[in-house]
């Protein structure tokens, strides 16, 4: 009896406590304990925060013009001051990250379709299919990526959806070579083995079986599309190819400074 009871708390003692934790969840608790990763999504965050209330708080709109308040330093009405045709900086500033945010995750977002579903079938394929559509990514590729832009952006006009558009054309690929390289790499796993004499699709097993677990270098690279296509939008209508005047962009508050300090020089 005593013996047994030795064995039982032995048993015990061994047995792990943890409990199971979801791949999302895992994945929460590990961004709680990177202080920096914390840091940069309150940023983040504050950001969007701004963006979506930010013109609310100001008491002038962010298009309106008032000309007998040009060039105002800030103050307790105009807290960022006022541009050389009277409007609230302030106002423009939040505007304007309205659209660059959107031009970004619009722009994410059409990468991560395209490319994930690409790369996915390709590298899961393998053989001729997967040489003809690398052969294609290699040609997108390799064009200039701001100069296919500009060139879309002058056939098209200038605009919002034409941005997107444009900033897609060529954006998707490397997305499409990342989850290439990681489906190669699990397509040969067991799970995947035996979801094949299950019987399962090739649609069905890149969806339930190798996405998932790919979706760490996925999660990086939409990360660093979004600044991409932020800094892109910006890039374009500090060129006049963008959002135009009267509407607000980083880029064209960028343009009309550089062109007022020009013009006081």
């Amino acid at each position: 009896m005593v013996y047994t009871q030795k064995k039982k708390k032995k048993k015990n003692q061994e047995t792990i406590s943890r409990p199971a934790l979801s791949y999302w969840k895992d994945a929460w608790l590990r961004l709680l304990q990177n202080k920096l990763a914390m840091g940069g999504l309150v940023f983040l965050l504050l950001l969007i925060l701004m963006a979506v209330f930010g013109p609310f708080l100001s008491l002038h709109s962010a298009t309106a013009q008032h000309l007998l308040r040009q060039n105002l330093p800030p103050s307790h009405e105009y807290w960022f001051g006022t541009d050389d045709l009277g409007r609230d900086v302030f106002a423009r500033t939040w505007y304007g990250a309205r659209i660059s945010l959107f031009v970004g995750v619009v722009a994410a977002l059409v990468d991560l379709l395209i490319g994930v579903a690409y790369g996915g079938i390709a590298g899961y394929k393998g053989g001729k299919t997967d040489g003809i559509m690398m052969r294609i990514i290699e040609i997108l590729y390799g064009l200039p990526y701001l100069l296919v832009v500009i060139l879309l952006m002058v056939v098209m006009g200038p605009g919002l959806f034409t941005i997107i558009v444009a900033l897609t054309a060529t954006g998707w690929t490397g997305m499409a070579r990342i989850v290439r390289g990681q489906v190669l790499q699990l397509k040969n796993y067991e799970f995947v083995t035996a979801s094949q004499s299950f019987g399962s699709g090739t649609w069905r097993i890149v969806r339930k079986n190798l996405l998932p677990n790919t979706m760490g270098p996925i999660i990086v690279q939409m990360t660093l599309t979004v600044p991409n296509a932020i800094f892109s939008e910006a890039f374009l209508s500090f060129l006049g190819l963008g959002v135009q005047s009267p509407h607000a962009s980083w880029g064209v508050m960028a343009n009309e400074r550089c062109a007022v300090d020009n013009y006081n020089r």
